[in-house]
């Protein structure tokens, strides 16, 4: 088992991309490219380039929502992490001249393995420790990231720490309404208003990835050790809470309600994996911390998920994504955003 390809390869001017390399120094060989099954939004690619398998990596046509694939920040993270974070894939080339593909893009370290998407693989999920093992395995790779000194590793002036959280939920709150052009539903406002009154003061800070969830972590599909994680073009300096708050956003538990399980994102109700709570303490206890209060951040970061969601089904309304799963989005948005609002007062964690 390993990586899962599309049947069909969208398109990309791939004769161009050869000039391209060329004056680089560079051969794209002659490999038909192969377009991974997994990602929400961003394009990757499989091809050939000197005799070597790498990734090509791109965001999708159209217009992007505000902070989204953003190549030029997952360059910088990827250009000196990897030194420091064996898990960070090696940056090895960044294009910005849009006359060669029509966006920015980059070619990453393949790393060989298998991603978990919403359900497991019928060879994992006859294993009685696979849940187990994929969870220590991904909550440990998030404290080891947030454990590291951003000084120390290059990426001391990534991003803007200072006020992190207030200025998510302004960004949120922008995107939202941009999201459903101008008229949000009651329920983000209902929710925007309850964050900006609550905003937690001092936080610490740390790197963080911004969605790393099972599909964002390969791992060797027999061992189930982790072989690179993936996708940081949302990666910056914050809470870290609010990194794990995100990967809580999809972490349905059987008490909720029926309709959540549409987020289908993360195998959270197959046998083996923890409940979020179980998720809440193994994160703490391989961060070696204690365990704080985490209503406000994951409150924010359900908000985040709807709003995206709501963008993704904005782009494929759009033409910009041709995926049918997308069609859904905007429903389930609205169903995270209902019980969301309905549960201000205590989030179920």
């Amino acid at each position: 088992m390993g990586a899962e390809f599309r049947d069909r390869t969208a398109e990309q001017d791939w004769p161009a991309l050869t000039t391209y390399l060329a004056a680089t120094g560079r051969q794209l060989d002659p490999i038909p490219p192969r377009q991974f099954a997994g990602g929400a939004a961003n394009l990757n690619y499989l091809i050939s380039v000197d005799g070597s398998p790498v990734v090509l990596r791109r965001p999708p046509p159209g217009q992007l929502a505000e902070g989204a694939s953003d190549m030029s920040r997952e360059w910088r993270v990827l250009s000196t992490l990897p030194a420091h974070y064996p898990l960070a894939p090696q940056g090895l080339l960044f294009c910005d001249d849009v006359a060669v593909l029509g966006a920015p893009f980059q070619l990453i370290e393949y790393r060989e393995g298998q991603t978990i998407g919403g359900r497991l693989p019928p060879h994992l999920a006859s294993r009685p420790h696979t849940g187990q093992a994929l969870s220590r395995a991904l909550v440990t790779a998030l404290a080891e990231l947030h454990r590291l000194d951003p000084d120390t590793v290059g990426l001391a002036t990534l991003g803007k720490p200072d006020g992190f959280l207030a200025r998510q939920v302004e960004g949120w709150a922008r995107r939202g309404e941009a999201a459903y052009e101008g008229s949000p539903p009651r329920e983000v406002e209902a929710i925007v208003s309850r964050l900006r009154a609550t905003v937690p003061g001092e936080t610490t800070t740390s790197l963080i990835h911004g969605d790393l969830k099972l599909d964002n972590m390969i791992v060797d599909p027999e061992t189930l050790a982790p072989v690179a994680v993936v996708d940081w073009d949302m990666a910056t300096r914050g809470d870290p809470l609010f990194d794990l708050a995100v990967l809580l956003s999809y972490w349905v538990d059987e008490s909720d309600p029926v309709d959540l399980r549409r987020i289908g994102q993360v195998p959270s109700l197959e046998a083996g994996f923890p409940s979020r709570a179980g998720l809440i303490d193994a994160y703490f206890t391989a961060a070696g911390a204690p365990r704080r209060d985490l209503a406000f951040v994951v409150t924010l970061a359900r908000l985040r998920l709807a709003i995206a969601w709501q963008q993704l089904n904005q782009l494929y309304r759009r033409g910009a994504l041709s995926d049918p799963r997308y069609d859904e989005f905007a429903d389930v948005a609205q169903t995270i955003l209902s019980w969301t609002a309905d549960t201000l007062d205590a989030p179920p964690l």
